[in-house]
């Protein structure tokens, strides 16, 4: 489990594919002092295993998943990467529960100044994900724990601090770019359980009735 925020950014030294099976090889220095094999790092939002590590440089595997889900299958040698380690028991949970488990990914559509912050319109490849992102909600763009402040019917925006641009790799991104994109897994609970329940004898999930206008009925919405 990690929190979205990001402790470095990383440069990617080398990649190793074979069909859509990767190994990244990437220089870091903050995370590298308790790394351990087998730990887990989250790069660019996605949860990954180290499964080398050197003095400056660890190595993660890519699963055809991961490549066909999320936008690692673009890195080369040079791209920067958010790095974060795996929370620990009783440290600050400063930003919101974050799995490393891509949703998919996203294309920036804008990124517009206002003031001292700028704003980054995102439009989801599966539209459907706009269901678990609401404003003021949270979001993670890249491994990034961010707020939502509009959403639209096919888009939403974030709006990024100058810390935050300056310490990851939002600064490098321009329109166009694909991010991995993390909805609140909290939502994506709730959504399950509205819409399925556990049939009786066989196990398998199957409607369970409950509709906003069932909720309305009763007073709960």
């Amino acid at each position: 489990m990690f929190t979205g925020l990001v402790e470095e950014v990383g440069v990617m030294r080398g990649v190793s594919s074979k069909g859509e099976a990767m190994i990244l090889h990437i220089e870091a220095s903050r995370i590298m002092g308790d790394l351990k094999i087998g730990d887990s790092v989250s790069v660019n939002g996605v949860c990954l295993t180290a499964v080398e590590i050197g003095a400056r440089s660890f190595a993660v595997d890519v699963m055809p998943q991961t490549y066909r889900h999320s936008n690692l299958k673009s890195l080369g040698a040079g791209s920067r990467v958010n790095l974060e380690r795996a929370m620990q028991v009783g440290a600050r949970f400063g930003g919101h529960i974050v799995q490393g488990h891509a949703d998919g990914t996203g294309t920036i559509r804008a990124m517009d100044r206002d003031q001292n912050a700028v704003l980054i319109e995102v439009e989801p490849e599966d539209t459907a994900l706009l269901r678990y992102i609401i404003p003021q909600g949270s979001i993670t763009l890249d491994g990034i724990s961010l707020t939502v402040v509009k959403t639209s019917a096919t888009t939403f925006t974030v709006s990024i601090i100058p810390h935050t641009l300056a310490e990851t790799s939002l600064a490098d991104k321009k329109p166009g770019n694909a991010l991995n994109l993390e909805c609140d897994i909290l939502g994506k609970y709730v959504d399950h359980l509205l819409h399925y329940r556990t049939g009786e004898g066989n196990g398998r999930p199957e409607p369970s009735g409950i509709s906003m206008e069932l909720l309305a009925q009763h007073g709960f919405a």
